[in-house]
């Protein structure tokens, strides 16, 4: 892929302004991340989060759902 001169200029000198210059491919990535999420072409990822509702009394619930399941735990 070839960048226009003055993209390649302001991607070096952004390159060069960070204390551990990010890898080209890095930085890349990143803006095409951004461009396309903030269009509606790339979901952006989030983690599940499990958390307990405060109903069941059971704090590791989230955590240890298998063992429940498996009857090890009550």
């Amino acid at each position: 892929m070839t960048l226009p001169d003055d993209l390649a200029k302001a991607v070096d000198s952004y390159r060069k302004a960070q204390e551990n210059p990010p890898a080209l491919t890095a930085v890349v990535q990143a803006a095409l991340r951004e461009y396309l999420g903030g269009r509606g072409f790339l979901r952006t990822y989030r983690p599940l989060k499990l958390t307990p509702v405060g109903r069941s009394g059971r704090r590791d619930i989230s955590v240890e759902h298998d063992a429940y399941l498996a009857g090890i735990k009550k």
